[in-house]
């Protein structure tokens, strides 16, 4: 053979013998030797590839499967970085819990991921948390994918871009990267005109533990959702649903820990006095009370307006609870997170403030009304 010889062009069959790598970006073809004339001639008609969206490679004929339809969208609107583009997946620097907050990351929080600093959003990242109320993936016409607002590309085929100008710190789920259960429903809801979806939405996350109505109730308020009507009525059926989910666990705990059965649900004032507050269950012989915290912001005016409103609703709490105080009344302050992920510190806490009873002043004689 001389150097006129041709050279035959190297069997392409083994890069996709990984089903993980059946979908590749053109620069992760030429890291593997594959140039982007030869990628492209693989999918003409009739030929073995396909190419689902702008530089994104789909290495068979075949109809794609969910993953990879997520695959591609990342790949497409995603910028791999050259020491992950042979396809090894590769964690974010930080990941939040699903019930965290998603207002406060960054861009950077997903710089180690092999898609770069991008996530799957909206009804796409519910289906992965498990939503029951969303379509199944391959059923989603587009897939939602949050990138930073100075990614230079726009929405085509069945991937949607959203733009933020501050990233949340993804999950992982299957080695791919998704915004936080908070993020997504808002990124969801954003496109939902019907007031029922919206409602079993809002729902489900509550109800299956995915995340807290606080939490709810903030993402949709950062993301201006709380000026549309039917989004202010689903969020009042959230926070009644969470109030009774956050009440149904009190009384669990009360239940397995083995805790003196309270007055449940009873307002106090003072003899011939003013009201004093209503309190989720009440000790009387013990004089310990305690309140379930599901404030939430709430719907209505500027940013600045809600912020003062909330203000005014934790100091109006603190005034409550230092009034109940001076009179020798402990109040322990419980929140539906806490009841949800730590139960056993929970009535721990309670516990030690009724035993603690015996070594305080007695308490102020109150009147007892059920609520």
């Amino acid at each position: 053979m001389n150097n006129n010889t041709p050279v035959s062009p190297r069997p392409l069959s083994h890069l996709s013998d990984d089903a993980r790598s059946r979908v590749l970006s053109l620069a992760q073809l030429r890291e593997r030797g594959v140039p982007g004339g030869r990628a492209t001639a693989q999918c003409r008609p009739g030929g073995p590839w396909q190419q689902p969206l702008p530089g994104v490679f789909l290495l068979h004929a075949g109809p794609p499967t969910a993953d990879e339809r997520l695959r591609a969208v990342l790949l497409y609107a995603g910028r791999p970085s050259a020491e992950n583009s042979r396809g090894v997946p590769a964690q974010p620097t930080s990941a939040s819990s699903p019930s965290s907050t998603s207002g406060s990351g960054s861009g950077s929080a997903a710089s180690g991921s092999p898609y770069g600093a991008v996530m799957i959003t909206g009804p796409a990242a519910l289906a992965l948390y498990g939503f029951t109320s969303t379509p199944p993936l391959l059923s989603l016409d587009r897939i939602d994918v949050l990138v930073p607002r100075t990614r230079r590309l726009r929405s085509t085929g069945y991937a949607r871009l959203i733009r933020a100008h501050s990233l949340p710190c993804p999950e992982l789920i299957d080695a791919m990267p998704v915004a936080p259960v908070g993020r997504a429903l808002a990124d969801a809801v954003a496109e939902l005109s019907d007031a029922d979806a919206v409602v079993a939405l809002l729902t489900e996350a509550v109800r299956a533990g995915h995340c807290e109505p606080a939490l709810v109730v903030r993402e949709l308020n950062q993301s201006g959702l709380l000026a549309r009507r039917h989004v202010v009525d689903a969020v009042d059926t959230l926070l009644a649903e969470g109030r009774t989910l956050a009440e149904g666990r009190l009384y669990e705990l009360v239940r397995v820990y083995g805790l003196q059965d309270p007055l449940w649900n009873v307002d106090l004032r003072l003899p011939g006095g003013p009201y004093l507050g209503g309190v989720d269950a009440y000790w009387p012989d013990q004089a310990v009370a305690v309140e379930l915290d599901t404030r939430a912001p709430r719907p209505g005016g500027r940013d600045e307006d809600r912020t003062d409103d909330e203000d005014e609703l934790w100091a109006a709490a603190v005034r409550k609870r230092e009034h109940l105080e001076r009179l020798g009344i402990t109040v322990v302050h419980l929140t539906p997170r806490k009841l949800r992920e730590a139960p056993e510190q929970q009535a721990t806490v309670v516990r030690t403030a009724l035993m603690a009873a015996n070594d305080r002043d007695p308490a102020a004689q109150v009147v007892i009304l059920p609520r």
